[in-house]
């Protein structure tokens, strides 16, 4: 049997890769770009580690603990909580249950009422207490209904829910699915959220460097794929009785029309800074509101605290759909910061519009089910796009494609 060929050098496709060279098979990845990774990439500015959009690991995350090795990822692990801009004023917010530190101020917030930090305090026991599989066999509703329902006020999901989840959720209306925020809200409420010291890239790159049997074909493009041959963009053909196609599919597969994966994007922003503006303390700002484009920010001098530059980086994440050029975002967004959170920016340093950041999905599962993975005989699709739009489902993802493959043909 000709070994199998995959589709993409992002998470799901190195960890399809993994499960692969575990049962003796010698994989070929084609890939791109130039490098791994996918939609989890980071570049360098000013020493600073800079992802294409702000991420972050969850280090709750089942299929995390399964791959990857936290202690040479270096984790920085953010606060948890957040800091929230309103009327002027910055009200701070967290889990007194995890961090002392937070107790008196989230006490005193002007965010919410008594009764909604109650009721925050009860949410995060109930979820801690509900299984994964629990989590992802309950009935679906929207986030809002779901948080309408269990009696947060409106001004609580305004000023904390909506701003927090639509950075994670990539959209403001908290329309996905009550399954994606049980899930997310666990795994925040159980672990933390954190960035590996040298980026997000870390990541992927950690997966590649486990493999020792694959191949890699970077700055190769796909054309199509007919039966069990890969068209190149440069002409060339491949052939394989196994093709994993970890990537979106709709543009190789011509019959391809099943969960056709439509995207969310969002923008992120980097800008050098007074360094006065920091906390000095890893922590997410919010920016509530449906009058500003700005969705979080948060310094990279105070997460990465070891860096010596003496320049002030901000991270900015724009998630609202806008009709504004390139030059009329960054006026505005320099704008919002001023007079909602009195942060002066000097230049725009880098800026990324991510227009596949996230899948729009519905009916959520842990990981795909085989009827979603098999395109044909021979040909199997991978990717978060067919569970739920996170790091942990493409790692699932990944596993699961191979799981699949395995029982079905014989080493």
């Amino acid at each position: 049997m000709k070994n199998p060929l995959i589709i993409g050098a992002g998470v799901s496709g190195l960890v399809a890769a993994i499960e692969l060279e575990k049962l003796g098979y010698f994989p070929t990845i084609i890939e791109a770009t130039n490098r791994v990774g996918g939609r989890v990439k980071s570049d360098e500015i000013d020493g600073f580690p800079i992802d294409h959009g702000f991420q972050v690991l969850l280090t709750e995350y089942p299929e995390a603990q399964r791959y990857l090795d936290y202690e040479k990822l270096e984790l920085v692990h953010f606060l948890p909580g957040s800091v929230i801009f309103k009327n002027g004023k910055q009200e701070k917010i967290g889990d007194p249950l995890r961090d002392v530190s937070f107790l008196w101020p989230t006490t005193f917030a002007n965010i919410g009422t008594v009764n909604d930090k109650r009721l925050v305090l009860q949410l995060s026991l109930a979820i801690k207490n509900k299984t994964i599989k629990e989590i992802f066999a309950a009935p679906e509703q929207t986030t809002m209904d779901y948080l309408k329902a269990y009696g947060f006020t409106d001004e609580m999901i305004h000023d904390f829910f909506q701003p927090f989840f639509a950075g994670i959720f990539l959209e403001n209306d908290l329309e996905t699915s009550s399954r994606m925020f049980e899930f997310v809200y666990k795994m925040f409420s159980t672990g933390y959220a954190a960035v590996p010291k040298n980026g997000m890239q870390a990541i992927p790159n950690q997966l590649k460097a486990k493999l020792t049997q694959t191949e890699f074909l970077f700055d190769t493009k796909v054309n199509s794929i007919r039966d069990q041959t890969v068209y190149l963009e440069n002409g060339e053909q491949l052939s394989a009785d196994t093709i994993i196609i970890a990537t979106d599919p709709v543009n190789m597969l011509e019959r391809y029309t099943a969960s056709v994966p439509k995207w969310k994007s969002c923008y992120n922003l980097y800008f050098s800074a007074k360094a006065d503006a920091s906390l000095k303390d890893p922590i997410i700002r919010l920016l509530p509101g449906s009058e500003t484009l700005t969705n979080n920010f948060h310094f990279l001098n105070d997460v990465y605290t070891e860096n010596e530059s003496d320049a002030a980086i901000l991270s900015v994440t724009v998630v609202t759909d806008h009709t504004l050029n390139a030059a009329e975002l960054v006026q505005q967004i320099e704008v919002e910061l001023r007079e909602h959170c009195k942060i002066e920016v000097n230049k725009l340093l880098k800026m990324f519009h991510i227009k596949k950041a996230l899948p729009y999905l519905d009916n959520l599962s842990y990981e795909p089910h085989a009827e979603a993975v098999i395109y044909q005989s021979g040909i199997y699709l991978c990717g978060d796009y067919l569970a739920n739009g996170s790091l942990n489902a493409a790692m699932a993802s990944g596993r699961a494609v191979v799981t699949l493959f395995s029982t079905s043909v014989p080493v």
